[in-house]
């Protein structure tokens, strides 16, 4: 196929041999199948920030560092320079988030570069060679809604130990491959320590998991994995192999049903709106 204009640059610098194919595009970036060092890749290549639909970025932002302080105004001041750092900024999240997951063990595509808005990693693929089919896009029993339940609480703690949630995590943007789970997609991830919106956004990512599984496995629609994963972070007990329950009990104050549902159902409607507007592999 004829190479798309983001990417000219890498053939020419012999970073990809080949464009091959595209594999999809959505309105956060387009993602082609490519021949790169004798591999077959694919090549993730940002949208400009007005072709963009991710809403509430400022959210996501908090926390993030910049290199110097005239970026920072730039920035602040919404000047061209600084739309332009801006976007750098989120393009680079997802990149640094990638290879400190990668590096703690979490399931994510392996990335090689970063390149002029181009980010070549790893084709996760299912055991016939081809791309890996999104979690949505299967008809799981009761069976593997727990077990793929259970190793992607166990990513979210690994990725919390790391220092990092995901912060739209879902079933749009995990992909199953022979041996489970894989996780993608993270421009908008956070730091954890940093921004002050962690907590609530690790504990919708669990909400997005329970009402996803729940369709299959309905017992996970009441477990409250979330609010225990971030009270052993606050406590610092957390680590990779530590045992949850499910449960958890604040002090001196019974389970409030009526909004762990209306959490759920919020979940649950999130859900659905991702599944109009988002579609980035």
């Amino acid at each position: 196929m004829k190479t798309p204009k983001s990417i000219e640059p890498l053939v020419r610098d012999g970073f990809v041999d080949e464009v091959l194919r595209p594999l999809k595009s959505g309105k956060e970036a387009a993602v082609y199948v490519v021949s790169s060092e004798g591999d077959i890749r694919c090549a993730k290549v940002y949208k400009e920030a007005n072709k963009r639909g991710f809403h509430k970025q400022a959210l996501y932002q908090e926390g993030r560092k910049v290199r110097n302080t005239r970026q920072a105004r730039a920035m602040q001041k919404g000047s061209k320079f600084g739309a332009q750092q801006q976007e750098a900024v989120w393009q680079n999240a997802e990149v640094d988030a990638l290879y400190r997951l990668a590096a703690a063990g979490v399931r994510v595509p392996k990335p090689y570069n970063f390149i002029e808005g181009v980010l070549l990693m790893e084709l996760v693929t299912d055991a016939n060679g081809s791309a890996a089919p999104r979690l949505n896009d299967l008809d799981l029993t009761y069976e593997q809604a727990l077990e793929y339940h259970g190793l992607l609480i166990k990513e979210v703690v690994r990725m919390l130990c790391a220092g990092i949630v995901h912060g739209d995590l879902s079933e749009y943007n995990i992909l199953i491959d022979t041996h489970g789970p894989v996780i993608i997609d993270l421009p908008q991830a956070v730091d954890a320590a940093a921004n002050n919106n962690a907590a609530r956004m690790l504990e919708r990512d669990v909400n997005n998991l329970a009402t996803y599984f729940g369709q299959f496995a309905p017992e996970l629609l009441t477990t409250q994995y979330g609010k225990e994963i971030w009270k052993l972070y606050e406590s610092g007990l957390l680590h990779p192999d530590v045992a949850l329950t499910g449960q958890f009990k604040s002090s001196e104050i019974r389970a409030d049903v009526k909004s762990i549902m209306k959490e759920i159902n919020d979940a649950r409607e999130d859900a659905i709106r991702r599944k109009y507007e988002q579609d980035d592999f």
